[in-house]
């Protein structure tokens, strides 16, 4: 295992956060504010708690598990597109250093950006409501596994992008509507029996379902299907990177 260059990209990605600091972080946890404001505050005043807990911690699980997706995916996405756009990935892939490294250096940094801004995002939480935290382990387990594998995620988008519009079009167009339908806000129990099982083909909720548990022992789907789910995302997203690479698919030309 190179450890020197898994370093040297790592860093490089995590320096490029600080000379964004205001971009990667201050944003989105200046929107979280805003959620709480519009959500907990306005909105949460007029709506009767769900499942005995609170509208406005209700939310939190939510609106950690959308700033952790959309931002694990935006992060590894530019943070491996860049290199690919301006043509310095070629040096990265013709140095001594392997494929699994490569992953590792970039994916790690996505994922420490994404659990930097989501701790950030929990602490400004407790700002707005008082939140507890049921079983603060297996929290954290969804946590750092959402981080991780919306990381890998991200960075297969990045590498299968031709340009920018094309680096922003699933996380736009696909991720953030999941994520909205996918009970960031409410239950599903709330929705009609139609819309609750079309909801159920929606792999998000699986996710959001078993972090809320980890909160408040409330979830919208068995705890253990969420963590096999998020499990075999991560196995198929490994899967993924393993074949682009071997392949060299948008790679070798």
């Amino acid at each position: 295992m190179n450890l020197p260059a898994i370093k040297a990209i790592y860093f490089n990605e995590m320096r490029r956060t600080g000379n964004t600091l205001l971009q990667s972080i201050a944003s989105p946890v200046i929107s979280t504010a805003l959620y709480f404001v519009v959500f907990g505050a306005a909105i949460g005043s007029r709506i009767q708690n769900i499942d005995n807990v609170p509208y406005g911690v209700f939310i939190v699980p939510g609106l950690m598990m959308l700033s952790l997706l959309t931002q694990s995916i935006s992060n590894a996405s530019f943070g491996i597109f860049f290199p690919k756009f301006t043509g310095t990935i070629y040096e990265i892939m013709s140095a001594p250093i392997s494929y699994l490294e490569i992953v590792i250096g970039f994916v790690g940094a996505a994922a420490t950006k994404s659990f930097i801004i989501g701790t950030i995002i929990l602490i400004t939480a407790n700002f707005f409501v008082d939140l507890e935290i049921a079983h603060p382990f297996w929290m954290m387990a969804f946590f750092i596994l959402t981080c991780i594998s919306f990381s890998l995620f991200g960075f297969i988008i990045g590498l299968w992008a031709d340009n920018f519009e094309k680096l922003q079009l699933i996380p736009l167009l696909v991720i953030t509507p999941l994520v909205f339908l996918g009970g960031s806000f409410y239950s599903v129990d709330m929705l009609p029996e139609f819309w609750q099982k079309v909801t159920l083909f929606n792999p998000v909720l699986y996710l959001i379902s078993g972090f809320r548990w980890s909160f408040f022992e409330v979830s919208d789907v068995s705890v253990g299907i969420s963590l096999l789910m998020i499990l075999a995302f991560l196995a198929a997203c490994l899967g993924m990177v393993w074949w682009m690479f071997k392949t060299g698919y948008k790679l070798k030309n």
